[in-house]
């Protein structure tokens, strides 16, 4: 697997990001502004060519936040989400940020789960932010994804 830079002749692989955000929309009001980095399998593996991906965004001096993060569904499991997770860390480090932030659903257990052994921490709820920010209610592992866990990682 190489992990790298989306090119600016590629497209974004918009069924990769619709697993992490549903709504097409959301992505594009962020996408433009963020560095789109992913995951390819190598030459001659089976099912297509991107297996994972990320955005990270510029939101203030020193902080970059991790937009979006998914891996296809039939890699799921592997150990991709982690090693995607990882290379952000250190994509984040080596371009000179301090603070390192993600967001997730309450709803999104294993998500939450790989953030916190990852190293982030929780530093605050945003409520109702899907109920607010989505026209359709999110449900995942039987459980209304209402709100935003904010986590945060030190980088230095």
């Amino acid at each position: 697997m190489i992990i790298r830079q989306l090119r600016k002749d590629e497209p974004l692989p918009y069924e990769l990001l619709l697993l992490a955000d549903p709504e097409r929309q959301a992505i594009d009001a962020y996408a433009g502004r963020s560095l789109c980095i992913v995951a390819e399998e190598a030459e001659g593996e089976p099912g297509g060519k991107f297996v994972g991906t990320y955005m990270l965004l510029a939101t203030r001096p020193q902080t970059v936040e991790i937009m979006n993060i998914a891996v296809r569904e039939d890699k799921q499991g592997l150990g991709l989400g982690r090693r995607m997770l990882e290379h952000a860390i250190l994509n984040s480090k080596e371009q000179g940020y301090s603070l390192l932030e993600i967001g997730t659903g309450n709803s999104s257990l294993g998500q939450l789960g790989l953030y916190q052994k990852c190293g982030f921490r929780i530093v605050g709820i945003e409520s109702d932010y899907f109920v607010k920010h989505y026209s359709e209610p999110i449900i995942e592992n039987g459980i209304p994804c209402r709100d935003m866990i904010r986590l945060r990682m030190e980088l230095n």
